[in-house]
């Protein structure tokens, strides 16, 4: 048969236990798709034909054989630059680790392997996740595929691009201070960034360790609620996940919403929102409200200084992780007549504009007689936002905001300006920072045809919550706002 243009994960399921497509047949026809679109958008850093391939025989001789298929069999996936992937160059965006193949699977990608699904290859990022545009990506920007000329938000830009253009049916991205909801927002995706501890970071390569979480961008939120039960839950390879149980997130989508409260943050609607953003989330909010939510406003007095906090910690953190690209372990090495000028000299050829700057200002924050000044207050600033979210959810069952101030902008229209790329991510690093779980969700597009998101922030480990309203929003036609 022909394949489709678009697929959902049921649809992949049901297509192969119909046994109207082979799973070699839909690799095959991503692959095509692939090498159509990739030299333009710029999505695919490494393609894994062998291993994907390999993983569609097995798929396909359970199916011959009459086996149970798992969760996932069959259901093509893309997976970020900056997880690692066994014998698949892993380079997070960097030339520093341009030819890095990772000896290990993370876990993410084992349980996702593991449940049947296939990896087709890794996506673009901004260097180490660094960027909220996809243009700090040292292979090249990826552009959006909804608007070419404009950026696929970032750092998972890839993977929203991969999942937006027709060119996997899901995606893992990471997030930071919203790099997975932001791309998700501008290239109009459902994309969940989960509880700070829910999914596995063993195998992530760290830019922010006490920020940094993996979740997934796909094409529908029941997608994203299949995947998140195949890659949460607790793992000993790494001390901060957590040990509390996965529910199964898909068999709570169908909950009626009457009688939530969505909680609307006053602060998250002040100035520097663009109005048709603003229009089409209040749009979502009245959507919610016919569908049985109570509408209660709420106050999040910290949200002022949350940007600033999180580029104090993140850029802090930061300069710790990245201090072990020298060129003597692994990467490239441009050698120096002493070991100090070869730590120089590589790090200043590997490393882009902008990873250098939030490694020197990680470092100045860190530095002795500026660690209390600044690095001290930006963890009590991020106690502060904690409480401002856990007071709201003592009033509200979940809260409801833009998930960017502006739609996609356009390539280069803000690459010269860092302060007004960082404040981009306003709404979206305070759920960072508090480490709940939110997730972008289209709410129609603007008049030029650009996607706009809806955010809806959960307590801790509360994604059953967050996945549910999603759904029942997707469900009315949230999209089509």
């Amino acid at each position: 048969m022909s394949a489709p243009a678009t697929w959902t994960i049921p649809e992949v399921r049901a297509a192969l236990d119909a046994r109207r497509i082979s799973a070699r047949e839909l690799v095959k026809d991503f692959y095509t798709r692939i090498e159509q679109r990739n030299p333009e958008l710029n999505i695919f850093l490494a393609l894994s034909p062998e291993r994907a391939y390999a993983q569609a025989d097995k798929i396909d001789a359970a199916i011959a054989a009459g086996d149970a298929l798992p969760t996932l069999a069959g259901v093509p996936v893309a997976i970020k630059d900056v997880i690692s992937t066994h014998g698949i160059p892993t380079t997070c965006g960097s030339r520093i680790l341009q030819g890095y193949r990772p000896p290990y699977d993370a876990t993410a990608v084992e349980r996702l392997e593991r449940s049947g699904a296939i990896i087709l290859g890794k996506t673009n990022c901004d260097e180490f996740a660094m960027g909220s545009s996809n243009e700090n990506s040292a292979y090249g920007p990826v552009r959006n595929p909804v608007a070419p000329d404009h950026v696929p938000g970032g750092s998972s830009g890839g993977s929203a691009a991969a999942v937006a253009a027709n060119l996997s049916v899901a995606a893992l991205g990471t997030d930071t201070g919203g790099s997975i909801r932001q791309p998700g927002s501008f290239c109009g995706v459902p994309a969940l960034n989960p509880s700070y501890g829910r999914v596995s970071r063993y195998g992530l390569i760290a830019y922010a360790s006490s920020l940094d979480r993996i979740g997934p961008l796909t094409r529908t939120v029941r997608d994203a609620a299949i995947v998140m039960s195949v890659i949460a839950g607790r793992d000993p390879r790494d001390s901060t996940s957590a040990s509390v149980s996965v529910p199964d997130y898909a068999a709570g989508l169908k909950q009626s919403l009457h009688g939530l409260r969505i909680g609307i943050p006053d602060d998250y609607f002040g100035e520097g929102i663009d109005p048709e953003v603003r229009k089409k989330v209040e749009a979502g909010i009245a959507l919610l409200e016919k569908l049985g939510c109570r509408r209660i406003s709420i106050r999040m007095p910290n949200t002022d200084y949350a940007i600033a906090a999180y580029y104090i910690i993140a850029t802090a953190e930061a300069s710790s992780n990245l201090a072990r690209y020298d060129g003597v372990r692994y990467g490239p090495r441009v050698p120096g007549a002493t070991l100090i000028e070869t730590y120089q000299k590589t790090r200043g050829r590997g490393f882009g504009a902008e990873v250098k700057r939030r490694i020197v200002l990680g470092t100045y924050v860190l530095s002795a007689g500026y660690y209390d000044a600044y690095y001290l207050k930006g963890q009590k600033v991020r106690t502060l936002i904690a409480r401002d979210f856990r007071d709201a959810f003592q009033k509200v069952d979940a809260i409801v905001t833009p998930t960017s101030p502006v739609p996609a902008f356009r390539l280069g229209e803000r690459t010269a300006n860092p302060l007004q790329m960082y404040l981009a991510d306003i709404y979206t690093v305070t759920g960072s920072l508090a480490g709940v779980p939110g997730i972008s969700v289209p709410s129609g597009k603007t008049s030029a045809g650009l996607p706009v998101g809806l955010q809806i922030y959960g307590p801790a480990f509360g994604e059953d919550r967050v996945l549910q309203i999603a759904h029942a929003f997707e469900q009315a036609g949230g999209n089509d706002l």
